[in-house]
């Protein structure tokens, strides 16, 4: 019997791009590939990529180098934002054989055989970005404890900064029914938590068709689907991974508090706490309307956890403007930050405005709400000590310990026991130790 051809992935980037990338590999495994890790020598690597920053593209190239020394004669693919933005500079890269762009990369094994009929390198297959018109179904599996699902794809807003509508096109979604039957085949193989990803996921309900050059009203809304997904057996939690804060209605907030399996989490992109910065970002709200999101889903779920990104270092950003978001930052009820130094991207509006920041003060001002990040982190923590919280256990990256995350996204640190991993259980919170982890103790058997 012939020795099957062996792949490996290595993915950068958001929580779509894993989903994108689990779905790539059954491609391949369904096809008599056989799944290898990404250091045992490969015939071939697939790097799924990301765009958001100078580091993501830098390390690309990094990635490409580690997969020829592990596999020097590997065939190595690039796919993602990257590839659909840049992809004539990523085929310049020594190593990389084929570059696939949005509308390509789920027909990668078509491309992948031409690849061993012809091969060579800086083989370039990605059109343009209106060409990626389809939804493609996408899940995350190999993790038994949660899954990344993708219910939305692409984005419609034009936000001065970003990237991600010329690297993924224009917003459009999975049906419901869809949605539905792929959380109930993750249920079915025993994982207990689904985070619903996407670009834009407050959008959900575009459909893909285009009749004459319109696009159909949306037949669903993004409450519509999650309504539907809570009747989902099987599953004991559904996470939003990220909602624009105009798009997260009181609706969305109330139902979520009265919900039986999507947890009290929210995920909301900020970027400034200045209305100048807002309005020069295109961003769709000012900071009073994020302000009135945080308050409304801090009345209904006070023990609910709140997380911000937030851009420093965006042209125009005096000391003044840097200082307004700071402020405001710190007198939200929120519970930590993703943090991200601006950074120029070509072909944005942003990369043409005056007033560039000086890398130094970008840095600098990144640093300050980090620690700001991790104070707020902390109180929270230190708020919901001595109370009984579930955890959905996991293994832990360190010997002898599991971690896990209670519903409001505390994360938990636990000796560990063999029998409680992927399992639901009732723990104390005891203290925040030196890790900055809550240590816990067991109340109540899983369930």
């Amino acid at each position: 019997m012939a020795t099957p051809r062996t792949v490996a992935f290595y993915t950068l980037g958001c929580k779509l791009n894993y989903s994108e990338t689990s779905s790539i590999g059954r491609l391949f495994e369904n096809a008599g590939y056989l799944e290898v890790g990404f250091k045992d020598g490969a015939d071939i690597y697939v790097v799924n990529t990301c765009s958001v920053t100078d580091f993501a593209d830098r390390k690309c190239r990094q990635i490409v180098r580690r997969a020829l020394k592990y596999s020097p004669e590997a065939k190595v693919v690039v796919v993602g934002c990257y590839a659909q933005l840049k992809p004539e500079e990523i085929a310049d890269i020594e190593g990389v054989d084929l570059v696939l762009g949005a509308a390509e990369k789920f027909r990668i094994l078509d491309y992948v055989d031409e690849l061993s009929k012809a091969p060579g390198k800086g083989m370039v297959r990605a059109g343009e970005v209106s060409e990626a018109r389809d939804f493609v179904n996408a899940f995350s599996f190999g993790d038994r404890t949660r899954s990344f699902l993708k219910v939305q794809d692409g984005c419609n807003y034009k936000c001065t900064f970003c990237t991600i509508p010329m690297a993924r096109g224009r917003s459009r979604s999975d049906t419901i029914d869809n949605v539905v039957a792929n959380a109930r085949s993750i249920a079915d193989k025993g994982v207990r938590e689904i985070v619903l990803t996407g670009v834009n996921i407050g959008d959900f309900g575009n459909g893909t068709e285009v009749i004459e050059g319109v696009r159909p009203k949306k037949e669903a809304l993004f409450i519509d689907l999650i309504r539907e997904l809570d009747e989902v057996e099987g599953i004991d939690r559904f996470r939003i991974s990220s909602i624009e804060p105009n798009l997260c209605t009181d609706e969305i907030i109330e139902f979520v508090a009265q919900s039986r399996r999507f947890v009290p989490h929210f995920h909301m992109p900020l970027q400034s706490g200045n209305d100048k910065q807002l309005r020069q970002m295109r961003r769709r709200y000012k900071r009073a309307l994020y302000s009135e999101r945080v308050a409304k889903i801090k009345a209904l779920m006070p023990h609910a956890c709140i997380g911000v990104d937030v851009i420093v270092g965006f042209p125009g950003e005096t000391e003044a403007d840097f200082l307004e978001t700071y402020r405001f930052l710190q007198e939200l009820s929120i519970s930590y930050l993703h943090v991200f130094t601006y950074s120029e991207r070509p072909n944005t509006p942003a990369d043409e405005m005056d007033g560039a920041v000086d890398m130094a003060e970008r840095r600098r001002r990144n640093q300050m709400l980090t620690i700001l990040s991790e104070k707020k982190r902390r109180h929270f923590y230190e708020q919901h000590l001595e109370q009984q919280r579930e955890v959905l256990f996991e293994r832990s990256k360190e010997r002898g310990r599991m971690s896990g995350f209670t519903d409001n996204y505390i994360r938990i640190d636990a000796p560990l026991q063999e029998t409680l991993l992927n399992t639901v259980a009732t723990v104390n919170l005891n203290q925040v130790n030196d890790k900055g982890q809550v240590e816990a103790a067991l109340l109540q058997l899983p369930v």
